[in-house]
């Protein structure tokens, strides 16, 4: 499978301190997944069991705020996508997990990653490195809704990852940013007179 590939050579390239007998655990257990266009990896009050490597493909996580979807991520390819606090501990999630265009992912579950975690150190190491990022990214979204104003936010979304606007629908972006499609098309329109 071209995804199980994929996944290899990117842990490979980005924690050189896997071995192949740490990598060679997962073999069995990885299951390559097409999930179409609107389709759904995990809806709100579902529990998260799989972690997901993103092989192509992007995702919007949201949640429902009086009737209204909130973006709260976007994952693209090479991206391991979970909603963390479900995952970790194996509860209802308050989030919705949807393929905004036709994508594939690798997964595992959950009692493959304690497994791995319980025979290597070297797993470990890397789950506590992904709880870090993930923490990271909660507390820089945070910052960013306290201290930033809408024109900071976008101009910091262009600037750390501009990719996502050729893949992600503008009204979606604008939700992710905390504002209306409209307001985010002022301020594109402003920004690009400037």
């Amino acid at each position: 499978m071209l995804g199980l590939l994929q996944l290899k050579l990117w842990l490979n390239s980005h924690y050189e301190f896997l071995t192949e007998e740490d990598l060679d655990f997962f073999k069995p257990y990885l299951v390559e997944k097409t999930i179409e266009r609107d389709g759904y990896l995990l809806t709100e009050g579902g529990c998260c069991r799989d972690m997901s490597f993103i092989v192509s493909g992007v995702f919007r996580m949201f949640y429902l705020s009086d009737g209204k979807e909130i973006n709260a991520h976007f994952f693209l390819a090479n991206d391991f996508m979970a909603e963390y606090c479900s995952f970790l501990n194996q509860k209802p999630s308050k989030y919705s997990i949807q393929a905004l265009e036709r994508s594939v992912v690798v997964t595992f579950s959950h009692e493959v990653l304690i497994e791995a975690y319980k025979r290597s150190k070297n797993w470990e190491r890397l789950g506590r490195m992904m709880a870090e990022q993930f923490a990271g990214l909660v507390s820089d979204r945070m910052e960013k809704f306290l201290f930033m104003d809408g024109t900071e936010r976008y101009l910091s979304l262009m600037q750390e990852n501009p990719k996502i606007f050729d893949r992600v629908p503008l009204y979606h972006l604008a939700s992710y940013l905390g504002m209306e499609r409209e307001s985010l098309s002022r301020i594109r329109n402003r920004i690009s007179r400037s």
